[in-house]
């Protein structure tokens, strides 16, 4: 179940003023290698939690409906389902009623149930899209402390060791950051 980014976030929950504060930096002529530390640690963050820091669009792409008819979404938080699209045979698309299907966003990994009413797919690969928009929102402060804490870590450490000495996982203290995080059994279908 491939997973596809439609719209990234337009900003990221470390603004740059704040990284060269926390890196103790006061001079302009690393901000492009600081900015692209702090993108590189969001995505760091976001891929070891499973979860979306700032608001962003995805689209999953299925063959078919599940048995149960119940999909997990595998990011999160999960702010909204945009669209659930299902193509005929002939490729044609259509965009179901929101009122056959549900989000339980309360569940880790959120999950869509779609109703028995739904149309089949008639395409035999990707014939159903789900459009659904994530992250905590699109302040950097809607971020939870931990998360930012943890980027800003991840910054410092990769800005100190830029010879690649100490590549390898992630430095203990920002793990430990994220732990809390991380979304557990994350299944494609059940």
């Amino acid at each position: 179940m491939p997973s596809i980014l439609i719209s990234p976030p337009a900003g990221e929950p470390v603004a740059l003023a704040e990284a060269k504060t926390f890196l103790r930096v006061d001079h302009d002529d690393e901000d492009a290698l600081i900015e692209a530390l702090v993108s590189a640690a969001r995505l760091q963050v976001e891929t070891a939690t499973g979860r979306a820091l700032m608001t962003q669009s995805w689209r999953t792409v299925l063959d078919g409906w599940p048995k149960r008819r119940v999909i997990r979404i595998a990011r999160a938080p999960v702010a909204s389902i945009d669209a659930v699209t299902v193509y005929d045979g002939e490729g044609m698309a259509s965009v179901l009623d929101a009122g056959l299907y549900s989000l339980d966003a309360a569940s880790r990994p959120a999950r869509l149930a779609v109703s028995d009413q739904a149309p089949a797919p008639g395409s035999a690969v990707n014939g159903i899209e789900i459009d659904f928009t994530v992250g905590y929102g699109s302040a950097a402060t809607d971020v939870p402390g931990p998360l930012r804490l943890a980027i800003r870590r991840l910054v410092a450490h990769w800005y100190q060791h830029r010879d690649g000495a100490e590549e390898g996982d992630m430095p203990g203290p920002v793990a430990a950051l994220i732990a809390p995080y991380r979304l557990l059994g994350l299944g494609c279908r059940t």
